[in-house]
């Protein structure tokens, strides 16, 4: 477990954006994919909390840009008819469902 979970969330921070743009826009997913990795720009809010990085501490409700609030504007920006704001909102979408998986981890190792 101690492996699995650095792995699991960084895979999905880094990795899964470039998978999911390959199954979705293949013919753009390099573009694609640094959109939906540019997502995880929404980490910017942990620079808010004190300390700015705690390991124990889920960001799932915590952070500002990580709580269901965000998650519904996410959501509501999947409607966009631009491909690049429907890319960034589900790259979001799937840093939120990333660090949500981390929390449950964090909490089964305890």
């Amino acid at each position: 477990m101690i492996i699995l979970q650095p792995l699991l969330h960084y895979g999905g921070h880094v990795l899964a954006p470039f998978a999911i743009a390959w199954l979705i826009r293949r013919e753009r997913w390099k573009s694609t994919g640094l959109v939906i990795l540019a997502a995880n720009l929404i980490d910017l809010d942990h620079l808010l909390a004190d300390p700015i990085f705690d390991p124990g501490r889920c960001s799932i409700g915590f952070h500002p840009l990580h709580t269901i609030y965000a998650a519904a504007i996410y959501a509501v920006l999947l409607l966009v008819p631009k491909w690049w704001v429907r890319a960034f909102a589900l790259g979001a979408l799937l840093h939120l469902a990333v660090d949500w998986g981390d929390c449950g981890m964090q909490e089964w190792s305890r």
